[in-house]
């Protein structure tokens, strides 16, 4: 598991990269709850520009950033997903519940 994040402007940018699966999707769920938690951010944006590979683990990553936002009564966004990726997200209905930008179907 490998990410890297920054706040500006209070939106919280958090760039995931390789394969999210059952290995690292409770790292992944338990670093980015702490990010957004020490920033309170109004904004969450997930970039997905660096993923390979995405199972319901990664859902399950996505739905946990989408319960930390709600919280602190924010927005989840998701960005630069892959064809992969897109398809169990929609498969999942991720895509009805998280605005998503510049997604490459």
């Amino acid at each position: 598991m490998q990410f890297t994040s920054f706040l500006q402007d209070g939106h919280l940018t958090v760039a995931l990269t390789g394969e999210i699966d059952h290995h690292c999707a409770k790292s992944y769920i338990q670093s980015i709850a702490a990010k957004i938690e020490a920033y309170t951010p109004s904004v969450c944006v997930l970039d997905f520009s660096e993923v390979t590979f995405v199972d319901s683990s990664g859902v399950a990553v996505v739905i946990n950033a989408l319960r930390a936002m709600k919280q602190i009564e924010g927005r989840l966004l998701m960005t630069g997903i892959g064809k992969q990726p897109m398809k169990v997200f929609k498969t999942a209905g991720i895509d009805k519940l998280i605005e998503i930008k510049e997604a490459t179907v």
